[in-house]
C-alpha cells in the first residue's frame, strides 16, 4: 500500500501527516534536567497535541469530527492494552515495527476539537544510568537533550475526497499510530511539560514555529542559560 501525496484523492493508501507538532526541549526543562543528571530512573513523559478535527493542516487535509472521534475510541483500546506505540521516523508501511519503536501514548483525551495526549519516551536503563544509546527511544531522548526539535505525526490508512480547497479524510480511515519525525505540520500541535502550557502558543498553519509571548520567551532564555548556551 502506497503513501498518498497531499493532493492525491479517490484512492486508498497510507495517510501520513508530516505536520502534527513539535517536541521541543525548550518546553521540557525538568525532563532535560533528568536526562543530564542520568542518575534518575523515572519515565520521560510529556504532553502533546496529537490531532484536531475540522481543522485544515498543511497537507491540505481535514479530519471530520465523527471520523476522528471514532478512531480515537479505537486507539484508546490500544492505549489500555499498552500497544499504542510509535516509531522514530515514518516508515512506508501501515504496520508498527517493534524494533523501531521510540515511544508510546499512555493517555489521550479531547479538549474541544483538540486531541491531547501523554507521550512516554521508551528509553533504556543504560541510557538513564550511563547515557549509553541502545534503542530508538534513547536516540529520541538524546536528540532532545542536544536541543533538537522533533515533530510528532499521525499515520493512518484511508482515502481522501476533494471538497472545496481541501481534501477530506473519508469514512474508511483507520488510525495506526503517532510517529516522531523531523518535519512537523498540524497547527498548534506541540509537546510540553505541563498540560496548561498549550495556551502559550498561538496556532497558525502558515508558520512552522509557534509564536511565543514575552513570558514564554523569557522562560526559554532562562532554559538556554541552564543548558549553557
Amino acid at each position: 500500500m502506497k503513501i498518498l501525496k497531499p493532493t492525491e484523492t479517490n484512492t486508498k493508501g497510507i495517510l501520513i501527516e508530516y505536520d502534527a507538532g513539535h517536541i521541543s526541549p525548550n518546553d521540557n526543562k525538568e525532563i532535560i534536567r533528568e536526562m543530564k543528571e542520568m542518575d534518575k530512573k523515572g519515565d520521560f513523559i510529556m504532553y502533546a497535541v496529537l490531532q484536531k478535527y475540522d481543522t485544515p493542516n498543511k497537507n491540505g487535509r481535514i479530519y471530520g469530527e465523527r471520523i476522528l472521534k471514532r478512531e480515537t475510541e479505537n486507539y484508546k483500546k490500544l492505549i489500555e492494552q499498552g500497544r499504542a506505540l510509535g516509531e522514530l521516523n515514518h516508515p512506508e508501511t501501515s504496520l508498527v515495527d517493534l524494533e523501531r519503536t521510540s515511544h508510546r501514548i499512555t493517555e489521550c483525551w479531547w479538549d474541544g476539537k483538540i486531541l491531547m495526549g501523554k507521550v512516554e519516551l521508551l528509553t533504556s536503563e543504560a541510557f538513564r544510568t550511563t547515557g549509553q544509546i541502545t534503542c530508538m527511544g534513547d536516540i529520541a531522548a538524546n536528540l532532545l537533550l542536544h536541543g533538537v526539535v522533533l515533530g510528532i505525526s499521525s499515520r493512518g490508512v484511508g482515502s481522501l475526497k476533494k471538497t472545496g480547497e481541501h481534501n477530506e479524510v473519508q469514512d474508511d480511515f483507520e488510525m495506526v499510530c503517532f510517529d516522531l519525525v523531523s518535519s512537523p505540520s498540524t497547527p498548534g500541535a506541540y509537546l510540553f511539560q505541563e498540560e496548561g502550557d498549550r495556551e502559550k502558543y498561538s496556532e497558525s498553519i502558515d508558520s512552522d514555529e509557534p509564536t511565543m509571548d514575552s513570558k514564554t520567551a523569557d522562560l526559554m532564555k532562562k532554559f538556554n542559560s541552564f543548558l549553557g548556551k
